[in-house]
């Protein structure tokens, strides 16, 4: 199963490339708007607002700006939910109008709605594209024609393709899963962590596994005693979770690389009868802020790959069209690329997210 077609997100970029060209934002800075929604100094309305249930901030409303928004196929959470952040964000300006393309998975497909978007001559583009690289030529024809575009997530081939990105980080999604388990289990001796990870053909896999792997380096207390792949799937995590436990009678923790996965991994958990361990799951659906809010089970946090990078988006592609820069920083233009941090919910904060939570 490929996880483009799944609509799972990926980057189709090594994380060093993201850095390199990235400004690393605090997630509650970007991901939820508090520095993004500032881009310009025109007001907006307040009805139903992205993120944790911010409004778009400013004064007055500004030129009446035009976003066309193309993405994939909405067959996963994740996606759905980036769909709808796109939506409420722009419901929260007066000045702004989205068309927005029913998403396809078929490359071929999403150019067609791309260029019937630049027909229309739309103020700027935020492209989700199915694959980066098929759908670099578009954007590169977008850019030609004087659209700027907000690359989200899945990064073009090319620079010249964009004038913006804005997407996760997956080594970071890793980083912090280490490091939080690292710091639950770092009292403990010869501790046993074990990972189930998502595709692994996939380059965000690798990522989010080097990036927990490095994370555990720092903890000489912990092995990592068992690592099984499944397909972000609820039947394949529920499945591979169910080999884990069979072939691993005791460890301390586990890390889930996606929480749609991780539905089927809690399954094979109760049907073990196990709660001898504690579980962080990744992304950041609605089921695993629930569960960690109850604490009642072995999942006690999740990083997150925020869907609110799609609000942002719109906040991005508004001050292009307006002309403007980011809202508390010094520069008179939007950065070149923004890379959101992966942060971890658990009990203490997740009250805070719960608004951001994908099903």
């Amino acid at each position: 199963m490929d996880r483009t077609r799944k609509g799972l997100p990926a980057t189709g970029e090594d994380a060093a490339r993201t850095s390199r060209r990235g400004l690393l934002l605090g997630a509650a800075a970007v991901s939820t708007g508090t520095l993004l929604t500032g881009c310009t100094s025109n007001d907006s309305t307040t009805e139903s607002p992205a993120g944790q249930d911010r409004t778009a901030s400013g004064e007055a409303s500004g030129k009446a700006v035009t976003i066309g928004f193309a993405g994939p196929q909405a067959d996963h959470g994740w996606l759905n939910a980036i769909n709808d952040q796109a939506k409420k964000r722009a419901r929260t300006y007066t000045d702004v109008t989205l068309e927005i393309t029913e998403g396809s998975n078929d490359t071929a497909a999403q150019i067609g709605q791309i260029e019937t978007l630049i027909n229309k001559k739309v103020d700027v583009l935020v492209v989700l594209p199915a694959d980066g690289k098929a759908l670099t030529q578009v954007g590169l024809k977008a850019m030609r024609a004087g659209i700027p575009v907000v690359n989200l997530d899945r990064i073009f081939n090319s620079p010249q393709a964009y004038r913006c990105w804005i997407g996760g980080d997956n080594y970071g999604m890793g980083l912090n899963a280490g490091t939080y388990i690292g710091e639950q289990l770092k009292g403990r001796r010869d501790a046993r962590v074990i990972e189930l990870a998502g595709l692994d053909n996939l380059e965000l896999t690798k990522q989010r596994t080097q990036g927990f792997d490095d994370a555990l380096k720092n903890y000489p207390n912990i092995k990592k005693v068992a690592r099984q792949a499944a397909d972000f799937t609820v039947e394949s995590g529920q499945a591979k979770m169910a080999q884990l436990l069979q072939a691993q009678p005791a460890f301390d923790a586990l890390w889930n690389h996606d929480d749609d996965q991780g539905v089927g991994a809690l399954r094979a958990v109760e049907q073990a009868g196990r709660d001898d361990f504690l579980m962080v799951g990744g992304a950041g659906a609605l089921s695993a802020f629930q569960a960690i809010k109850r604490d009642n089970g072995v999942l006690k946090a999740t990083v997150l790959y925020p869907p609110t990078m799609a609000a942002s988006a719109i906040d991005l592609a508004r001050a292009l069209g307006q002309g403007q820069g980011v809202g508390g920083l010094a520069e008179y233009e939007i950065p070149t690329s923004v890379t959101l941090y992966s942060a971890v919910v658990d009990k203490d904060n997740v009250g805070r997210y719960l608004s951001t939570g994908f099903s």
